[in-house]
């Protein structure tokens, strides 16, 4: 399966369909007394959810359900860096997320649980890493939306480590005679080595910044340049963290918006190859036969459907419907097919998609 589920998102999905299964997922909104405002808009939600309940399920089990519920929220433990929250309670199973990417609020009855927003945050560019360095020192954090974090390393911070190291031959600089280059070189070859078990760690995209002299060596031998997204070039030794986020800001935006690009350019090639499908009917069928490589998406879209004469077969359905309609959201379910049978899923902007109904597969080659 792939490496951006975690452990927690695998429980989830192997979660096993138990009607009724509670999604209910919560922004946290920008107030002075937020933990007071998030619990005091749980209950609330809570109350919707047990008026449901009760008016489509036995008496016992919803009351069950509702219970369960209720303690996950009265347990909560507030974080404040987090921007969401997102609640699963079935008869048999429950768990709590906390997410870094704002979402609508949304309360989801159904025999599966609600997954695009986990898939969302975790997809999303919210976590990366970033290589500060310099010919005298080094060091690496790890950025989310809430900022930037020191990761910690066997690897010496400072290149006065190895000014004493009587020199050794690395990489190709063997024929090195200045003293002081070689060091550097080393400092350099020695950061580029820690990041071996860094990115095997993370699996997030790299940016790294420095004097342009120093990414120019540190470019020659990296062995990571396909997990590094950009080089920076500046004097930033003395910058403070939050003048490093905001130095990244327009580079990640950038990132992103390259990134949506390159789907596209992938759907092209894909259609070429007569190996895409778009539209929801066409998307669910090849997802159910298990042909999905990468499924690309725009963030918002969603479609109520109903099964025709086959599991593999949908229509839409189109409002007014059942408060319950057998597929409440069939992009949700085919995420879930997808990620289950170990395919790929990628978001893209409103109307990205609008030549591809909003919803393109591409399937295996």
């Amino acid at each position: 399966m792939n490496q951006f589920i975690t452990p927690e998102m695998r429980e989830v999905l192997k979660a096993l369909h138990y009607r009724p299964s509670v999604s209910i997922i919560m922004p946290f909104e920008p107030k002075i007394n937020l933990e007071t405002e998030l619990h005091h808009k749980l209950k609330v939600a809570a109350d919707k959810v047990e008026i449901e309940l009760l008016n489509n399920y036995p008496k016992e089990l919803s009351e069950f359900v509702i219970q369960k519920i209720r303690t996950v929220i009265s347990n909560l433990i507030f974080n404040p860096l987090k921007k969401s929250i997102a609640i699963y309670v079935s008869p048999v199973f429950e768990k709590v997320f906390y997410l870094d990417t704002a979402v609508e609020e949304k309360i989801i009855i159904d025999n599966s649980f609600e997954i695009r927003d986990l898939v969302y945050s975790e997809k999303t560019l919210h976590k990366y890493l970033l290589l500060l360095v310099s010919g005298k020192e080094s060091h690496i954090y790890l950025g989310d939306s809430s900022g930037l974090a020191l990761i910690k390393t066997n690897l010496p911070d400072s290149v006065y480590a190895y000014v004493n190291d009587a020199p050794e031959r690395v990489a190709n600089f063997s024929d090195m005679t200045d003293r002081k280059q070689t060091t550097v070189y080393k400092f350099l070859y020695h950061i580029d080595s820690a990041l071996d078990e860094i990115l095997s760690t993370y699996h997030l995209p790299l940016f790294v910044l420095g004097a342009e002299k120093i990414l120019g060596h540190f470019k020659k031998f990296t062995k990571h340049g396909e997990a590094i997204i950009e080089y920076v070039k500046g004097n930033y030794d003395e910058a403070t963290l939050p003048e490093l986020e905001a130095l990244l800001d327009p580079h990640i935006a950038g990132w992103r918006a390259g990134k949506q690009k390159d789907l596209l350019n992938q759907l092209d090639e894909a259609a070429g190859k007569k190996k895409l499908v778009f539209g929801m009917k066409d998307v669910w069928r090849e997802a159910t036969n298990h042909r999905g490589r990468l499924l690309v998406v725009e963030k918002n879209y969603r479609c109520a459907a109903q099964h025709g004469g086959s599991e593999e077969n949908i229509e839409e359905v189109t409002a007014p419907y059942n408060k319950f309609p057998l597929i409440r959201d069939a992009v949700d379910d085919t995420i879930e097919k997808i990620l289950a049978n170990g395919g790929d899923v990628d978001f893209v902007d409103e109307n990205v998609l609008k030549d591809y109904q909003h919803i393109a597969l591409i399937e295996y080659y």
